[in-house]
């Protein structure tokens, strides 16, 4: 089997909220300024943080979850973007060691060194105390360096550099700045598309981390190419209508990618800015946070008809979660606002200020099974046709997926490459 070689790095942190964003982030602009291609991965099932990946590198990100994906479909994204790109970053999930796909997991498999982002704004020769600990946990790890985050002076910086082994490389800093800080809502941070000021904030971080000196390019890794597997044209001749604004904007972009290699056309419209429904032959809602533009949503009547329409004519609709609450008969915000939604299911959801449900999930349709991500904070009561229901990677029985005449629809972030012809079937109304 061939190989390809490129210079790449698995971005891991002791702990969630250690900075790895901002980052890869920071990381991703610097080099794409020298003019480098920067292809940007992002492990676990996450859509926020991509959407600033993709900012900063100006390049598609993808998620890597060896459950969710599968591991030879992760094997062949890397070894893709290896083919042309200058440089990989990987940010890790949580913790590195936590989680059963975690930061340590994709590096080992994959063979990429880590560079550990420690966050030290509160401490000094306990920084390298942590950074020994990271990088010999696990002898299938190979620690490139470390990244100091929240540094308070270049004092403080000798301080923390001097605490690391002589075996740990020390690869920069990022300075405290209050300006780098980015909103939080309940999903975590806000969109990238929702910062008008985020080009300015980008190369405000990439400037900061290359004051602790000249940013090196890692060694190069050599990836064994994974042959992709050639689509049938399943939908061929087929046009989906795809939701793509602020408040439907969680679409994994491998998801469209195997649409189209399905042979399927891409129509995307945004009912947030009022725009009607583009001739399909299948429509897809994707989840995002509808419950933020309810008045927009609920005045957009032309197109709410012409979903109606669409369902009334037996066309396929997939619906995923905030997409789902689009179609649901009312949806309430957390102030007790409520919008009337499109009213083809016959269900009604509330947001709450509580975690409802988060996971990787599996759900088997006669046999065909599709992976996939939930995590929301509503509840919903469908009075609608249970077509399955789906399990937990750890086998605990989630929210069911809901049938109506061609509509499938349920909370999950479905990943339509885990099983390309049962997605085909789902968007043809053949299931």
């Amino acid at each position: 089997m061939s190989s390809v070689t490129c210079p790449a790095l698995v971005v891991a942190a002791p702990a969630s909220g250690c900075g790895k964003t901002t980052i890869v982030a920071a990381l991703a602009r610097y080099f794409t300024r020298q003019e480098k291609k920067v292809s940007v991965f992002k492990t676990g099932p996450d859509f926020i943080d991509p959407g600033f990946l993709s900012f900063a590198s100006k390049q598609p990100v993808y998620q890597l979850d060896f459950w969710m994906c599968g591991e030879d479909h992760c094997k062949q994204l890397v070894a893709e973007a290896a083919e042309d790109a200058d440089l990989i970053l990987i940010e890790g999930v949580m913790g590195m060691f936590d989680g059963q796909c975690s930061s340590a997991d994709i590096a080992a498999t994959l063979g990429i060194p880590v560079l550990a982002v420690i966050d030290a704004g509160k401490m000094a020769q306990t920084f390298g105390a942590i950074a020994y600990g990271l990088a010999n946990f696990r002898d299938d790890i190979h620690m490139y360096g470390v990244f100091a985050n929240g540094v308070g002076s270049a004092g403080h910086a000798q301080m923390l550099k001097a605490s690391l082994p002589d075996t740990l490389a020390f690869c920069g800093y990022m300075p405290k700045n209050a300006d780098l800080a980015l909103p939080e809502r309940h999903l975590g941070l806000v969109q990238s598309q929702e910062l008008e000021d985020l080009e300015a904030r980008l190369n405000l971080a990439a400037d900061l981390i290359s004051q602790s000196g000249d940013i090196a390019m890692p060694p190069a890794v050599e990836f064994e190419q994974v042959p992709r597997l050639e689509q049938e044209p399943l939908l061929a001749g087929k046009t989906i209508a795809i939701a793509n604004d602020t408040a439907f904007s969680f679409i994994y972009q491998a998801n469209l990618e195997l649409l189209q290699a399905l042979g399927a056309d891409i129509a995307l419209f945004s009912p947030v800015k009022g725009d009607e429904l583009p001739g399909c032959d299948a429509l897809y809602l994707p989840g995002g946070y509808p419950e933020l533009h309810l008045h927009e949503l609920a005045e957009n009547n032309t197109l709410k008809a012409q979903i109606h329409q669409h369902v009334a004519d037996n066309k396929p609709v997939i619906a995923e979660c905030g997409g789902m609450l689009y179609l649901n008969q009312t949806l309430t915000d957390l102030e007790q606002h409520q919008g009337e939604m499109c009213g083809v299911l016959d269900a009604q959801s509330v947001m709450q200020s509580k975690l409802a449900a988060l996971g990787l999930v599996e759900a088997d349709f006669s046999g065909e099974s599709l992976r996939g991500h939930t995590f929301h904070y509503s509840k919903t009561v469908s009075n609608e046709n249970v077509l399955c229901v789906p399990q937990s990677q750890r086998g605990k029985k989630m929210d069911p997926v809901w049938q109506y005449k061609n509509v499938i629809a349920s909370y999950i972030h479905w990943y339509f490459p885990y099983n390309p012809q049962l997605t085909a079937k789902m968007f043809r109304g053949a299931l």
